[in-house]
């Protein structure tokens, strides 16, 4: 943890500021080891592993924490070689790089720091905040981004000041929350007036819940996080090159995708067959582990985004539910 980190943490209940204390200091006199303490209500939070850690280690998002630590590397535009996660993550913010310079961005759920990666490329300082042990999975990548900054804590007790981030981006997590309305609002706290937000969330619509894969996560929720994991891996084989080639065919392959829950982006031109391959294994745990998995309405984000102090929301013509705002 770097010491500039005080500069936008505080007590994730009171918000009353955090005094440091170092254990153990690593390169650069960072610290590796310690504690973050809060007079105001005497708690104390560790710091083990160079990251600030606000939540017990088992919670709803222990999946994740497997999920990243098994495939780290996948996403990571610098390690698959594709621009894959940099497109996705401009075109789902509508952000610059020329804004981002000079800014402080929060990432919530930031997982093995996939966009990390992107927005940590740019002059500006990022914090990504996880609330699983994929934490640790992105330290292990990013680690010599002297940019990047890590916290494990939860969405609903954000560790940081109000008013101290330029921008703040949630992609593709707000769903996998116990309460995704709550999740919404508590955003804006952190954000300095004007500051952006942009959220990507799974959208409801009449049919959603009849695809394939809410009708076996009753089961594979349930399953422990490697049980599922060896299943997916045993059955891969088998159900990747029938989806090769049924997800393909005209008219009938988009009708296949919403009916069989396997995660094979066959028209992914930018991953190898072995990438996509395990991008499959990746994905498809992605879709059936996660003990939560609420598409939202964009009517019922949107109200959440303005009761948590958000105005000018705009949908982007994107895939998915992508609304970016600013705080009023």
């Amino acid at each position: 943890m770097q010491r500039k980190l005080l500069r936008v943490l505080a007590c994730p209940g009171c918000h009353g500021e955090l005094s440091c204390r170092a254990d153990a200091i690593g390169a650069g006199d960072d610290i590796e080891a310690g504690a973050l303490e809060c007079a105001p209500c005497r708690r104390t939070f560790p710091i083990e592993r160079g990251i600030p850690r606000f939540v017990a280690a088992e919670n709803y998002a222990s999946s994740f924490g497997y999920q990243w630590t098994l495939f780290k590397a996948e996403q990571i535009d610098g390690l698959n070689g594709t621009g894959i996660s940099a497109d996705r993550f401009y075109s789902e913010t509508g952000w610059t790089r020329e804004w981002l310079s000079g800014k402080w961005i929060l990432d919530v759920g930031c997982g093995a720091g996939r966009f990390l990666d992107v927005v940590s490329r740019n002059a500006c300082d990022v914090v990504g905040l996880d609330l699983s042990a994929a934490v640790d999975a992105a330290r292990a990548t990013l680690a010599r981004r002297a940019n990047v900054h890590l916290v494990q804590a939860s969405i609903y007790e954000l560790p940081f000041r109000s008013g101290v981030f330029d921008g703040c981006y949630c992609i593709g997590v707000i769903q996998h929350t116990p309460d995704p309305a709550r999740s919404l609002e508590s955003l804006p706290r952190v954000l300095k007036p004007r500051g952006r937000v942009a959220v990507t969330i799974y959208e409801r619509k009449p049919w959603t819940m009849l695809n394939a894969k809410y009708l076996v996560r009753p089961l594979t929720r349930r399953l422990p996080a490697r049980v599922l994991s060896g299943v997916l891996r045993a059955l891969m084989p088998v159900v990747f090159p029938l989806t090769e080639l049924v997800f393909r065919l005209p008219y009938i392959g988009r009708a296949a995708m919403f009916a069989i829950p396997i995660a094979n982006y066959v028209h992914e031109r930018r991953l190898t067959l072995g990438q996509r391959y395990r991008w499959a294994i990746m994905d498809t745990f992605d879709m059936l582990a996660p003990e939560f998995d609420q598409p939202q309405r964009e009517r019922d984000a949107r109200e959440a985004l303005v009761r948590g102090g958000v105005g000018e929301i705009a949908r982007l013509p994107v895939a998915g539910l992508n609304l970016v705002g600013a705080k009023q």
